[in-house]
């Protein structure tokens, strides 16, 4: 495994849509393994494919909604296609390829993703909260939009240090 260079909202790679998988081989393999000690090593929530330069549609994602006691884990989703969600969250985001920068973004509460596993086997999988949003933001990525085009307003440094971001602060 080895930890690849996250490329950055200046790279051209972060604005195209990539390509479906096809090949579930060991270079296949190798690109998610690598893609998970990369974002082990920056302590990310997710990370696609092109954020790594690679323009395939490919992400892993990090659940946290699990139950005490247990661990978290990463789930790799090959050619993920979102086929139901439902409910409305409001809330800050940032991207690890527009480092320092976060926004309020709307995005469904629950969602659930078609997708395959590195061996091509189909399977879907449910995701709550935070994990929902990271599966959007990720699959996003796959679109080549990034969140700041989606979010409602950019966050200042000021509403970061405080940690309020209320939508409807009166000015």
């Amino acid at each position: 495994m080895a930890i690849r260079k996250i490329v950055t909202k200046e790279d051209p790679a972060l604005y195209k849509h990539c390509r479906e998988v096809t090949d579930f081989s060991p270079r296949l393999h190798q690109l998610l393994d690598d893609m998970k000690e990369t974002l082990a090593e920056v302590n990310g929530a997710g990370l696609a494919a092109p954020q790594v330069g690679v323009l395939r549609r490919a992400v892993i994602v990090l659940e946290t909604n699990v139950p005490d006691g247990e661990s978290e884990y990463m789930i790799e989703l090959i050619n993920p296609e979102i086929v139901e969600t439902s409910g409305e969250q409001d809330g800050p985001e940032g991207c690890l390829s527009v480092p320092g920068e976060y926004g309020i973004v709307n995005r469904p509460l629950h969602v659930r993703v078609k997708a395959m596993d590195r061996f091509g086997k189909p399977f879907e999988v449910s995701g709550e909260g935070f994990t929902a949003r990271a599966f959007c933001h990720e699959i996003d990525h796959l679109e080549g939009v990034i969140f700041t085009s989606l979010a409602e307003r950019m966050l200042t440094d000021e509403e970061l240090e405080s940690g309020r971001y209320a939508d409807n602060e009166a000015g």
